[in-house]
């Protein structure tokens, strides 16, 4: 590999995390993005060349150049390196080409990899494997989303978004679910299935699939392809599945069966029906390893779950603060429930759109997965560096939601956000931050306000 890598858009989370392992593996690092984060900062002091905004002389004397597709043709460095003819290679590509000779786990689905990634390579952490991660989110249990290990494995995120997860040749690979997203790249769903399906293909002659047995588009595809596989999910038909389960507050408990013999009951210390599931799979690939069972269990009770995933900020005076990445309408459903369980008086729901184009292409199936909270503040749509689409608006979403009886619904303006929310929280309430976008700044501007109140 070349020895002077250039990132454009290094401070993004999947970017970061790769510029990471180049910088410990020895490369010369550089790279660029348009504002100043933690990532940045953090690249700075492990040795990167940081440069704040894009410039073409950023990518002088580089011999490769890495962009994600959150990085367009019209952009100054990237289209320098074209001219220079410099290497230009995706994210993806210089990921897998690091893959190189290691015992590859991808985990990729629509929803829940960023969980599941990050609790597969806890799991190999735990058994001492020191495994090589690359994940789309801070794993909690090593303060980062990155780290070179000593060992054979690799665990990494295979990001679906773009297609560009076809670049890997997993060994094992894992797949949590098929939804209706990224449309604005695939264009139709049949398209998304397809890619899925080379996923599956990709995937190592000697390895295993991992899918959720409930999810019927998996089932679709999977059960016409020759390959070497394992089912999970809560579906008793599922090759391993989790029976009696019980939940309390933020864990559950849970009985696990394995081509219908019992295995033991085990303890998971993150919320969630859609956890428990995803779980199976990284409990799957233990027994598959042949991890020992005790390991495993101890594993998942350990485990404490990535950055933004149903994260407690808040919880005094009686009022509960939880930040979440949620940003699909499949996934805020799923966090509603699992929020709607800890029995709090009201649910408040601050939600930020992210992307023009979901909005566009979901509005109707956003409309209805907000109905199980009692309280909606909807903000602007974060864009994500997208132009805006003409007719598309907060205002469509608000507009269906305003003629249902549930939840009531608010508009509120992003820089009047937490002045509102504040005057409107009462004790007992849980309130639920969603979005993509920086709706996490909004969240942790409530909880500096909420701390201050709480010392007057």
């Amino acid at each position: 590999m070349s020895k002077r890598i250039h990132f454009i858009g290094i401070g993004g989370i999947g970017m970061s995390g790769i510029a990471q392992l180049c910088l410990k593996k020895g490369y010369k690092v550089s790279g660029s993005d348009i504002n100043e984060s933690d990532s940045t900062q953090n690249l700075a002091r492990l040795g990167a060349d940081i440069h704040i905004g894009h410039s073409r002389e950023c990518i002088k004397d580089k011999d490769l150049i890495v962009y994600s597709s959150a990085i367009t043709s019209e952009n100054c460095e990237l289209d320098e390196a074209i001219r220079k003819k410099i290497a230009v290679v995706k994210r993806a590509e210089l990921l897998a080409s690091l893959m190189d000779k290691q015992t590859v786990i991808a985990v990729t689905g629509a929803h829940g990899k960023t969980t599941t990634s990050s609790l597969a390579a806890h799991l190999l952490n735990e058994a001492n494997l020191s495994p090589t991660i690359a994940v789309g989110g801070i794993v909690n249990n090593i303060s980062n989303n990155a780290k070179l290990g000593l060992g054979k494995y690799f665990v990494a995120e295979a990001d679906e978004s773009d297609g560009s997860f076809l670049f890997y040749k997993p060994d094992y690979s894992i797949i949590t679910n098929i939804d209706y997203e990224h449309l604005d790249f695939y264009q139709t769903f049949e398209n998304v299935r397809e890619a899925f399906k080379k996923f599956i293909l990709n995937t190592q002659k000697d390895g295993c699939v991992f899918w959720c047995f409930d999810d019927k588009e998996l089932y679709n595809i999977i059960k016409d392809i020759k390959k070497r596989n394992i089912s999970f999910g809560l579906d008793e038909k599922a090759d391993i599945y989790a029976s009696n389960i019980k939940f309390d507050s933020f864990s559950s408990q849970f009985d696990v069966f394995y081509k219908n013999k019992f295995v033991d009951k085990f303890g998971l210390s993150i919320a969630g029906r859609h956890n428990i599931s995803n779980s199976l799979s990284v409990i799957a690939l233990g027994l598959e390893l042949k991890l020992d069972e005790g390991l495993i269990k101890k594993a998942l009770k350990s485990f404490s779950g990535a950055k933004r995933r149903f994260q407690v900020e808040y919880n005094q005076d009686d009022i509960l603060v939880i930040n979440d990445y949620a940003h699909h309408p499949t996934e805020i459903r799923a966090t509603i429930e699992t929020a709607k369980r800890l029995n709090k008086k009201r649910l408040v729901v601050v939600f930020q759109p992210h992307r023009y184009t979901r909005m566009k292409y979901l509005l109707e199936k956003f409309s209805k997965s907000f109905f199980d909270a009692d309280y909606l503040f909807i903000t602007d749509i974060y864009s994500a560096g997208e132009t805006k689409i003409d007719g598309v608006d907060v205002a469509n979403l608000y507009n269906i939601m305003n003629k249902f009886a549930k939840p009531q619904t608010r508009f509120a303006d992003r820089n009047m956000l937490v002045t509102e929310v504040l005057n409107f929280v009462q004790k007992g309430d849980l309130l639920l931050f969603l979005g993509a976008g920086d709706i996490n700044k909004i969240c942790y501007g409530l909880v500096r306000e909420l701390k201050r109140k709480s010392k007057v």
